[in-house]
């Protein structure tokens, strides 16, 4: 095999392994939230002020069902424990994250997502957070927890996901 055989045998296998990883962004930096989440003390998740403790005790993530952004019961229960929990550590802000599944085009998956993140915001807004500590991105299908082609994936993905940062963003 030539150089230029070995080293294009080596790029291939780089960029494919590249690809495999299906929790390259719900995870960063172990935090278990996506983009922004190195932003802020993670914390102990005993620690009840720290970013763990939000994710693991309050929960940082609600789902929605097929194609739609309105907040089912389960969500809102999630939402009532965030809203209580910002309200007690007024020192972080937050990035809603919008996401869709795989299904649909990717114009119809950033505009749902969208939906999804400002319907989170605004109930977060109802029950007494400021609106200035909170910002909303839709990534779409752009950033799937789960990768397949089945509603075992689908349900996982169609989400949004509180990301917290210190700074009140006013």
């Amino acid at each position: 095999m030539t150089l230029f055989g070995k080293a294009a045998l080596l790029a291939a296998g780089l960029a494919l392994g590249a690809c495999t990883d299906a929790g390259r962004f719900d995870d960063m930096a172990g935090t278990g939230a996506g983009a922004g989440a190195g932003t802020g003390a993670a914390g102990s998740a005993s620690d009840p002020t720290s970013r763990a403790y939000f994710q693991e005790a309050v929960g940082d993530r609600v789902f929605f069902a097929v194609d739609q952004s309105t907040l089912g019961s389960e969500a809102r229960a999630v939402l009532d424990a965030q809203a209580d929990w910002l309200s007690r550590n007024p020192d972080y802000s937050a990035v809603i994250e919008g996401h869709a599944d795989e299904q649909g085009t990717r114009e119809y998956n950033i505009a749902l997502g969208d939906r999804r993140a400002n319907a989170v915001r605004d109930y977060l807004v109802s029950r007494g957070v400021a609106g200035s500590r909170l910002s909303t991105v839709s990534f779409g299908k752009e950033r799937p927890v789960a990768v397949c082609s089945d509603e075992s994936c689908y349900s996982r993905n169609r989400r949004a996901v509180t990301v917290l940062a210190i700074g009140t963003g006013a």
